[in-house]
């Protein structure tokens, strides 16, 4: 249903567990619709090095996306190097592949949320993203517009998590992202 509904709405890509890429990679497979993957989910708390091989094993089954949430016991002891470290080997991994950086904003003070996306930047990853959608909060308006102000011109913000209108879309837009993670796609492209 989730692959049928994102070829209809034409949705740049489904966000599934890694025990379904495949199946999803085969639903898909004639479609523009792309495969995304969760690594880290939800809590962040792998190691890296799990981290690493749940994204190499993402892509050998057909994920063109990866949304890796960061160890966020990491980042509030401030140990910044240990995030830029484990992002930089999930960018490894994915060879190639977009590669969203799920910083869980409702944890993280506003300077955590900075150096969060600095490091990510150093790493190379394509995205950051506001939340898992299972943390306390989910995307705010003030929480993309400063992930967007400390990225790099070449990166872009994925909102996520509370985002269930069309106004809302437009709010996260205005904010700065350039893509919207919600649950309730369907919904919003209905205007319900």
């Amino acid at each position: 249903k989730l692959c049928d509904e994102a070829k209809k709405y034409n949705f740049k890509s489904v966000c599934v567990n890694p025990c379904h890429v495949a199946y999803a990679n085969e639903l898909l497979k004639n479609s523009d619709v792309l495969v995304c993957t969760v690594i880290g989910f939800p809590l962040g708390a792998n190691t890296m090095e799990t981290k690493w091989m749940e994204t190499q094993d993402a892509v050998s089954n057909g994920a063109s996306e990866i949304d890796m949430v960061i160890n966020i016991g990491k980042a509030k002891e401030h140990d910044y190097d240990y995030i830029k470290n484990e992002i930089a080997g999930v960018v490894a991994m994915a060879q190639g592949k977009t590669v969203k950086v799920i910083i869980e904003t409702c944890y993280l003070s506003d300077e955590e949320k900075e150096e969060v996306c600095k490091a990510a930047t150093l790493a190379k990853a394509n995205f950051v993203k506001t939340s898992t959608g299972f943390g306390t909060g989910g995307a705010t308006e003030a929480d993309v517009k400063l992930m967007k102000a400390s990225i790099s011109e070449n990166m872009f913000v994925k909102a996520s998590g509370a985002v269930r209108t069309i106004d809302d879309v437009e709010k996260m837009v205005k904010a700065g992202a350039s893509r919207i993670g919600a649950s309730s796609g369907v919904a919003i492209m209905n205007n319900k």
